[in-house]
This record gives C-alpha cells, structure tokens and sequence, in this order.
C-alpha cells in the first residue's frame, strides 16, 4: 500500500508510477494550471496527469520547467483525444503533446477514450512510441472489461493502467479484479465525484472520528484499495489537504461501509455510449 505522498507502485513493466497525483481536466490553460501545479509541486507531488482534450499541456509544462525539480523525477501523464486516434494521427498528437509539454519524452501515454473501430489502431501507435523509449509506460483510459478483452486479443505490449472513474458512489468492483487479475494498475479519475459526495453522511461519520475533511477520506479509501488516486484542485490549500492522508489509516469495516456506498452511479459519461 502507497504509505506516502511520495509512495510509488511498480506497474507491470518494472516501471514506478507515484500512487497520487494531481489531476488538471478543467484547469485554465495559463496562470491557473501554472499556479495549481507550481502549488502541487511545492507540496511534494511528484505526478501530474494532463490530456490533450485538456487544452493546458503548455502550462503544466512551464510549470514544470519552473519547478526546479529535475525532469526524471516527475511523473507526468498525457493522453490521446478521440479526433486523435487512429495510427498516423495519434502518432502526431503523441509528438504535438510533447512539444506543448517542453519534454522529450512521457512517463504515460494512455488512449482517452474507447472510441469503436479506432482504438487498437490508436494502441497499436502507443505500442510504437513505447518501443521506440519514448514513453515509460502506456495504457488506456475509460475501457470496460469487454474493451479490455477485445485489446488484449491483439496487443503486444499489455496496457499497464486502466484510468477510469472511480469513488463510492461507482466501486467498478468487476472490472477492479479483472484489472487485477490481468495485472493492470486501476487509476481513479473523479474520485470526489466532482464534489458530490462532500455531503454523504457515512463518510462525514468517519471523517469527523479522524479529524479528516470527506475527501481526505475518499482519497484514504483510494489509496487503502490499491487505486492510484489523482484529485483535482486550483486552490493552494485544497492540493496541500488532499495529500494529508497518509497519518491515519481506515479499519476493515470502515472500508466496507465505503464499499457499501456503491450505487454504479457515474459523473462522467459511459464509455460505452461516449
């Protein structure tokens, strides 16, 4: 179990992947991505998850190279918009990622979105980029079990991360041992369920027995189930209470109180209608 801010997990090619992170999907390109994660860094975070979709790869970029931190001592993931995939074209999103990014090479490359007919070709892209040392690791985002299979089928290099929406409310308990069981690290995107489960009652419970906020929880029981957790903030003292997790420690029937909470409810959109 990740026991520290700075905690890593060995993903299935050896590669190192810190177990929480900053995530920027709708952080404003410019000062506001710069400020978060200059505020990150500053912190003791060590991995920024960005996209492409997210219009702000230049300022995490000049965030990083403003850090001061050296390079191979970040972690920074990107990924691959649907109007991207395909083989030739997610080729160019990969090198138009970097560009914007100011680096030579990513820790992550992941495919964003399962979109029929054009994923494997879009793997198949990542795969090239992986062989060629240009990317430490590559995996997809937002598959089912069943995008999964069907990659599995006919990809070399077996997805390291499955990045995918995941709290409470949506416990993806199959395809959380299906991960497992393929050794493919589950990533959690929306952990708080963009701010809706502040107010649920279980999870104030506990939070006020430990003297911790309803997201410190959450991101508790995140890091507690072996799921990579990356909580997005813009606001300085949100990134600095986010991380404060790693005094405590959620007992066995807390975790399954959590657990219980599940309703398979999503914020975000089905993949497989998306």
């Amino acid at each position: 179990m990740i026991s520290s801010l700075d905690g890593k997990v060995v993903l299935n090619n050896g590669v190192e992947m810190p177990g929480f992170g900053l995530g920027v999907y709708k952080v404003e390109d410019g000062n506001q991505v710069v400020r978060a994660v200059r505020a990150a860094i500053e912190s003791g975070y060590r991995h920024i998850d960005t996209a492409s979709f997210y219009d702000n790869e230049r300022g995490v970029g000049k965030a990083v190279s403003e850090s001061g931190i050296p390079r191979e001592e970040l972690f920074i993931t990107s990924k691959v918009w649907n109007d991207q995939q395909g083989y030739d074209l997610t080729l160019r999103a990969f090198e138009d990622s970097l560009e914007k990014l100011g680096t030579d090479y990513l820790d992550l490359y992941l495919v964003h979105w399962p979109v029929s007919g054009k994923f494997k070709e879009t793997y198949r892209a990542l795969e090239k980029i992986y062989e060629d040392g240009r990317v430490r690791a590559i995996g997809v985002s937002n598959f089912h079990i069943h995008h999964l299979e069907d990659l599995l089928v006919d990809c070399n290099i077996k997805p390291a991360v499955n990045q995918v929406e995941y709290h409470p409310h949506l416990t993806q308990v199959e395809l959380k041992a299906f991960c497992e069981k393929e050794n493919i690290q589950m990533e959690a995107w929306s952990p708080l369920k963009r701010g809706r489960l502040l107010d649920e009652p279980t999870l104030k419970e506990i939070g006020e027995k430990y003297g911790k906020s309803v997201a410190q929880i959450i991101l508790r029981w995140d890091i507690q189930n072996q799921v990579i957790t990356i909580p997005k903030s813009i606001k300085e003292e949100r990134i600095r209470e986010n991380a404060d997790i790693f005094d405590f420690e959620l007992t066995k029937e807390e975790m399954t109180k959590i657990d219980g909470l599940n309703i398979n409810e999503r914020s975000g959109s089905n993949p497989d209608d998306f």
